[in-house]
């Protein structure tokens, strides 16, 4: 009861935060300088002053802000983000359209990142002063600062021109036949290089600090305490010391879900993958706030539901949390 009671309230600041969310983004795009119809009508090769009131009437725009926002209020509750300017297709059938390569990209980067990233981390800690544990804070320091666009030329440049292995640039090979063991082979030859620039970021940052943490954990007094036991090495690191300091990392991992879909933005324009982050940077270059918009709320959906996520796991691989639930 208390674990359901405990869900409910997340769930209720989720939904709080969200309406907050979107109320300010809506806001700030909106008193932007500029004027979408101007946009609109670029595209078509220009318009009259008259052909400008009549993009303004169909889409709204020559409403009030407050009346605008009220409008679209109206419509997110419905399920209906709006129609794309640019696009010229509902955004929330673009987004899902784009969502899939997104997942790929993000789910692949990450899972690499932080089992990698932990066992690094793990084995570092052991030796403190060893070779590898100077590498993993070398290597950390040089991926964390490196800006991810830069990380993805460089690897571009490297695996695509200099040693010429991996596609440049898409998804898959349009002109690639075969059957489903083969498409799914060519996803994965076209994903390997922006899901390796993705990670590389985020595996600097969980291994450095799965590191720190496996240190302070095995210092501590119940450690000492399984090894004065007899128990084996193996059962004192990755049953006893494991779990404790893997918390931490959970803990970034949930954080920095908004860092991996703004990194995505920037690796999916590098190596032209067709996911989210492509959507979001040709929507911003052709002002389509209804997209814009879209994209910005499907993301703060997905920061939120990560959080909530990241709290529920806590009971699961705490065992002092399961305890006080009980």
């Amino acid at each position: 009861m208390r674990f359901l009671l405990a869900t409910g309230r997340r769930v209720l600041y989720a939904v709080v935060v969200l309406f907050a969310v979107i109320v300010l983004n809506f806001l700030l795009i909106h008193l932007a300088p500029g004027d979408s119809a101007d946009v609109i009508a670029s595209a078509m090769g220009g318009a009259t002053e008259e052909m400008l009131e009549q993009i303004r009437h169909t889409y709204g725009l020559d409403k009030s802000v407050t009346e605008q926002l009220f409008i679209y209020l109206g419509k997110v509750v419905r399920g209906d983000l709006g129609y794309s300017y640019y696009f010229n297709a509902p955004v929330l059938e673009l987004i899902l359209h784009r969502v899939p390569a997104t997942f790929l990209l993000v789910v692949s980067s990450q899972l690499v990142s932080i089992f990698l990233g932990i066992f690094l981390g793990v084995v570092a800690s052991l030796r403190p002063n060893g070779l590898l544990s100077h590498f993993v804070n070398l290597s950390a320091l040089v991926f964390w600062a490196a800006p991810v666009f830069w990380s993805g030329l460089m690897i571009l440049i490297l695996f695509a021109s200099i040693i010429p292995l991996f596609p440049v640039s898409g998804m898959f090979e349009i002109t690639r036949v075969g059957g489903t063991f083969t498409r799914i082979l060519d996803v994965a030859h076209h994903l390997f290089l922006p899901m390796l620039t993705l990670a590389l970021l985020y595996l600097a940052l969980y291994s450095r600090l799965a590191r720190a943490s496996m240190l302070e954990v095995l210092n501590s007094d119940y450690i000492r305490t399984a090894r004065a036991k007899g128990m084996s090495e193996r059962v004192v690191i990755y049953q006893h010391a494991l779990r404790n300091a893997v918390l931490p990392v959970v803990t970034m991992v949930g954080l920095q879900i908004s860092r991996v879909f703004a990194g995505a933005v920037l690796v999916e324009t590098v190596f032209n993958w067709p996911g989210l982050g492509r959507l979001a940077f040709d929507s911003i270059l052709r002002r389509d706030i209804p997209t814009i918009l879209g994209i910005l709320l499907f993301s703060t959906l997905m920061v939120v539901v990560m959080n909530i996520l990241t709290d529920l796991s806590y009971r699961l691989i705490d065992p002092r949390i399961q305890l006080e639930t009980k």
